[in-house]
């Protein structure tokens, strides 16, 4: 070939091979990885020098919140877009928890055009399992397949009535669709803040029991089980969950399971004297739950880390804790706060990408979170040991309801590229720069 461009001098960062060498990629004119490592430069090429920072695929961002439609003062297309590229998130997978739901072909058509159109990073969209998010009649899952919805789920609203659930199981099994699941028993967790224990006695909160969690995922199982269906559990965060998980996988059911970032980084004590911001679903967890969290990703068992980037206005956060709005959001901060996780030894750099890119990727049918050849290049350019305090303020998301608010952090997004194009960070300089062939 000739001409394209050969990113240089960088830090690869592969999943697949769980391996971090120094080279180049290679990107063509439309938009794919043609060679990566050693890669050769061809003729006409553009040489951009990446100055020996870590060059990793974009990250699939699992579970973003987006208020269109019904809910733009919280987020618009354009702003998530923004926000995912200044994090190095370049595929955002976003909810069907909109205002109306996304469970019709039109409405989920509607958002596929208004997101094409205004967003410089992409974005996918799973849609509702059941009308309206309401559990009682399960949507067109063939019609909406057909439409682009990569997967199924009714969000935080848990389908309690089994029949409901093992028939929408049943019938996506028999599409190959995935049903993505909510492990929670809805009766013990309803209008609960935080988890149950010494520390929420002592701030007088309403509480659940993590075992809200394995009851939920027990019966999920049982059912996925039972139907054969693709199931993903959204956020696993409790420990006691993990060995049905093991169980699960074990017996040969097609089931994978997710966390979000701040369930690997911050605990039930952060909540502090009722700091809203930390107020998430499901709520924090206890340290020896987060740390049983931290094993599980390294060791594969949990196989994808999300930011489940929740914006929500400064109304509905600035009240008493136990009425606040929960999530927060997580679209800029979610690669900052796994440094965290990287410099305090827990994970290494191929191990975080391999659940925030290549996983979910994988699990989605996409064909990003690699760096082999045929692959787009979609690629994050970042500093991992680059320190900041974060100012809540210069976040791009309309919203701004981050726990990362004031926090010393490290890790830096230098650049991001969606199919070859950089969407985001200055321009890299150019070469010459040698690059063994």
């Amino acid at each position: 070939m000739t001409g394209g461009t050969v990113l240089a001098n960088a830090r690869l960062i592969d999943p697949e091979a769980q391996a971090e060498t120094i080279g180049s990629v290679l990107i063509d004119d439309d938009g794919q990885i043609v060679a990566a490592g050693a890669a050769p430069v061809p003729e006409g090429a553009a040489v951009l020098d990446c100055g020996g920072l870590c060059l990793a695929p974009g990250i699939v961002d699992w579970g973003v919140k987006i208020g269109e439609p019904g809910e733009r003062h919280r987020e618009s297309f354009r702003t998530a877009g923004l926000a995912a590229a200044a994090g190095g998130v370049t595929t955002i997978v976003a909810r069907p928890d909109t205002d109306p739901a996304i469970d019709s072909p039109e409405v989920l058509e509607f958002v596929t055009r208004r997101a094409r159109e205004s967003s410089p990073v992409r974005i996918r969209h799973m849609a509702a399992l059941t009308k309206g998010r309401a559990g009682r009649e399960m949507t067109e899952i063939g019609f909406l397949l057909d439409a682009g919805a990569v997967a199924f789920s009714d969000v935080f609203r848990v389908v309690e009535e089994t029949k409901v659930l093992a028939r929408a199981l049943t019938y996506a099994r028999s599409l190959g669709a995935l049903v993505v699941g909510h492990p929670q028993d809805p009766g013990l967790s309803r209008g609960a803040a935080v988890t149950a224990g010494k520390f929420a006695s002592l701030r007088g909160l309403p509480h659940v029991s993590p075992l809200a969690e394995r009851i939920g995922f027990d019966r999920d199982m049982g059912l996925a089980e039972m139907t054969g269906a693709r199931y993903h559990a959204d956020q696993v965060t409790v420990a006691r969950t993990l060995p049905a998980l093991v169980r699960a996988k074990a017996n040969g059911l097609d089931v994978t399971a997710g966390v979000s970032i701040h369930h690997l980084t911050l605990n039930e004590f952060d909540v502090g004297d009722y700091r809203t911001f930390f107020k998430l679903t499901p709520p924090l967890r206890c340290e020896e739950d987060r740390m049983a969290m931290v094993r599980a990703v390294a060791d594969g068992l949990i196989d994808v880390i999300s930011s489940f980037h929740t914006p929500a206005d400064e109304e509905s956060k600035r009240l008493p804790f136990e009425e606040a709005a929960p999530g927060a959001v997580g679209l800029e901060t979610i690669l900052p706060a796994a440094m965290r996780l990287y410099h305090a030894g827990d994970l290494t750099l191929p191990q975080l990408f391999r659940a925030l890119a290549l996983n979910p990727a994988r699990r989605l049918g996409l064909s990003q979170g690699r760096l082999a050849p045929g692959a787009p290049a979609d690629l994050v350019l970042f500093d991992p040991d680059a320190p900041f305090v974060l100012d809540r303020f210069a976040l791009n998301s309309k919203s701004k309801n981050t726990p990362f608010d004031g926090a010393r952090m490290q890790g830096r997004v230098r650049a991001t590229f969606v199919a070859g194009r950089q969407v985001h960070g200055a321009p890299l300089p150019e070469g010459p720069v040698t690059v063994t062939a």
